[in-house]
């Protein structure tokens, strides 16, 4: 009884709890005798830090408790601590499931950089050192499985051939590097290892090792013990810069301030996490927003650089709830990392396709898998909500592919997915890869007679495929836009009223959907962007109008053929395409006419999927659109347009591309216009502008309007 006495009273004393210095269930008990629910508990890992962390502490109005227990994932998992920042290594540690945390807030580099930053490798200038003689040299790390320091490097040099590595079975991974590199120091490697050779003190991952981190890393080129160094863009002081350079992918070198153009990889910033708690996680934030940057952003006067928060942050910028480590690190990062685990599936027949099925698409889906019975590709089915949820989906790696269409393009190539095959809807397939593509007409549809044109569209009501969708969203609203028709880009009070599913369903945006039109849960579906919304899609968007409810549909241009007269499905019984008429700027035309009036030519949909899994998407697809009933992937008895457009002739590999190249310079230039309006996209992107790293960080939330 007295030694557990004298442990809480060292505790009581000492103005940071420390688990390593006290008891488990004594530091609990001493949480909730005080009134601490209110600090925020910030997680260290070193001295340095905490002596900064307990000096933050004593600002005035700073809610902020100090720990350094001897693992601050499972202090934070475990509700011994809240919060801790890391780097793109750790954020995906944090987020496997033993520990489930959360990214939170990012820090912010300033305009050069953003929320992101380079990975670069540095040698000092006329070494005579390049990115191809790399083997057999002395390296300089941040330490193992931090981002700019070991993840990339070691990646890029094991995808390009350098490294050789099989996977574990083969060798360790430290071992291939240890092969390659002559001496290294990367801290929290085996200390007896040559990986540890050149480090100054016990090679730990923390400050108590001086080669550490990015400043340390520096430190162990500038020493001369290592030739190269890993590190970040920022690194090199101003007044050395011209001392050192930088080593290109392609062979070359340039100058530290070429980074932009010679660097192994943009890396998403160092974000704090912490537990999925909105609550917590805002509380958090409050509490950063009141301590001084200088203070909050600075180490000087301490031991160690980038304590608690890197250096070189101007600020820090709140992110959404959603945000999970994977939407956050980006499909490109995590293949590294999988890369680096060799956690990637290889191709083999066992392993089938998953593919995701919107609502709606399920039973024809499951028909199709059916039909890849014995085939050596076969095909799963998983469901999801809304094609988001299939991009999310397959960036967990619980799917591997699905058709979009080319506003849902942009949006996976945000997320790091690639476009690897593309519908064809009048000529044959090639054999091999091509660029060429087919193409469709982004067309405005009303009622002959009815008085509506482009002009006088103000104040109309509208029909939408849906909320970023292509030929209803992105092409009709950026033409608006880019025309000045709108108010400040207030597209919600542009029209009276509209169904443009995906849209916040408190808005006008969704007044005039309909939902599922059944008795019971109608209204719960309603303005859902999936099949359980009647007037989602294009057949939907045209239904709307059919139905009375708009003034104007916003669709491709075989969509009125193809739900009117001998085509027309039960609820446009009767109706014929005579009885509509296209609008466009300065033009009004019958609709067979859509050549001469379109808003414009869009791309076709295009199968989406991860880097790595393109060669396998892309065989299992080819081999089952060979088949002479194309394996039942374009059957169309189960509904219209599900998993694939009906008229579908077949799919054509796409060469090796990336979205924008796929989508055009015509089709990113609209979407570029459209996404200045302030009023038509998410708050973290007004809060974060063009940012070089939104692509992956914020790519469910930059590219969706509304």
């Amino acid at each position: 009884m007295l030694l557990h006495v004298c442990h809480v009273t060292t505790c009581v004393v000492h103005q940071t709890t420390r688990f390593n210095g006290c008891p488990l269930f004594f530091v609990t008990a001493l949480t909730t005798a005080k009134p601490t629910e209110v600090k925020v508990r910030w997680c260290v890992r070193s001295d340095a830090e905490l002596k900064k962390c307990d000096d933050l502490s004593k600002l005035p109005s700073v809610d902020l408790q100090c720990l350094m227990p001897d693992n601050c994932l499972v202090a934070i998992k475990d509700n011994q601590a809240d919060a801790i920042t890391l780097d793109g290594g750790e954020i995906y540690e944090a987020g496997l499931e033993n520990y489930k945390l959360h990214p939170i807030i990012a820090e912010h580099y300033g305009e050069t950089s953003d929320t992101c930053y380079y990975a670069v490798a540095v040698v000092k200038k006329g070494s005579g050192i390049t990115f191809n003689n790399l083997q057999g040299k002395k390296s300089c790390h941040t330490g193992i499985g931090k981002s700019a320091g070991w993840n990339i490097p070691i990646g890029t040099l094991g995808s390009m051939g350098k490294i050789q590595w099989k996977g574990p079975e083969d060798k360790a991974l430290n071992d291939a590097v240890m092969e390659f590199f002559s001496e290294s120091c990367a801290p929290g490697a085996p200390r007896k290892s040559k990986l540890c050779s050149l480090c100054a003190a016990d090679c730990s991952l923390s400050h108590k090792e001086p080669y550490y981190d990015y400043h340390g890393a520096f430190q162990c080129l500038k020493d001369g013990r290592g030739d190269v160094a890993f590190v970040k863009h920022l690194t090199v002081p101003d007044s050395e810069k011209s001392s050192y350079e930088l080593l290109c992918k392609d062979g070359s070198t340039a100058p530290i301030d070429s980074y932009k153009s010679c660097y192994l990889a943009r890396v998403p910033a160092h974000a704090v996490v912490s537990r999925k708690d909105p609550k917590l996680a805002a509380r958090i934030f409050e509490m950063l927003e009141k301590i001084p940057k200088d203070k909050l952003f600075s180490s000087k006067g301490y031991p160690s650089k980038n304590l608690m928060f890197k250096d070189s942050t101007e600020k820090l910028v709140m992110l959404p709830s959603i945000m999970d480590s994977f939407l956050y690190l980006g499909a490109e990062y995590m293949s590294t990392i999988r890369f680096l685990k060799k956690v990637e599936e290889s191709s083999s027949s066992s392993k089938p396709i998953i593919w995701c099925a919107k609502k709606g698409e399920k039973a024809k889906c499951d028909s199709w898998a059916a039909r890849s019975a014995g085939q050596k590709w076969g095909v799963e089915c998983e469901l999801a909500d809304s094609v988001d949820d299939c991009l999310k989906m397959i960036m967990h790696k619980k799917a591997d592919a699905v058709t979009v269409d080319g506003g849902e393009v942009y949006t996976a190539g945000k997320c790091g997915l690639v476009p690897v095959m593309v519908e064809q809807y009048e000529q044959e397939c090639k054999p091999e890869p091509s660029k060429s593509q087919s193409s469709y007409h982004a067309v405005a549809v009303v009622k002959k007679g009815s008085g509506v044109t482009w002009e006088n569209l103000k104040g109309k009501k509208s029909c939408h495929t849906g909320l970023g969708r292509t030929a209803g969203w992105n092409i009709p609203m950026g033409l608006i836009q880019s025309q000045s028709k709108t108010d400040n880009c207030s597209f919600n009070t542009f029209f009276s009223e509209s169904c443009a599913p995906g849209a916040d369903k408190a808005s006008s945006l969704c007044s005039l959907c309909m939902g599922s039109g059944k008795a019971v849960g109608g209204d719960d579906t309603k303005c859902e962007a999936n099949a359980n919304e009647g007037y989602y899609g294009y057949a939907g968007a045209f239904r709307c109008l059919v139905d009375g409810k708009g003034d104007v549909a916003f669709v491709k241009h075989t969509i009125v053929a193809e739900n009117t007269g001998e085509n027309a499905p039960t609820w446009a019984a009767g109706v014929k395409q005579t009885d509509f008429q296209l609008i466009g700027p300065q033009c009004t035309a019958e609709i067979d006419r859509f050549a001469d009036c379109h808003l414009a030519e869009s791309p076709a949909h295009a199968v989406v999927t991860l880097p790595e899994k393109r060669a396998d998407v892309v065989a299992m697809l080819k081999e089952h659109q060979s088949k002479p009933d194309k394996s039942g992937m374009f059957a169309t008895k189960y509904g219209k347009n599900l998993l694939f457009k009906d008229n579908t002739k077949c799919l054509q590999e796409l060469s090796e591309q990336n979205y924008k190249e796929f989508l055009g310079s015509e089709y990113m230039n609209a979407m570029t216009s459209l996404r200045k309006c302030s009023d038509t996209v998410s708050g973290m992107n007004q809060q974060t502008g063009q940012d070089a790293c939104s692509e992956r960080m914020y790519c469910f939330f930059v590219s969706r309007f509304g």
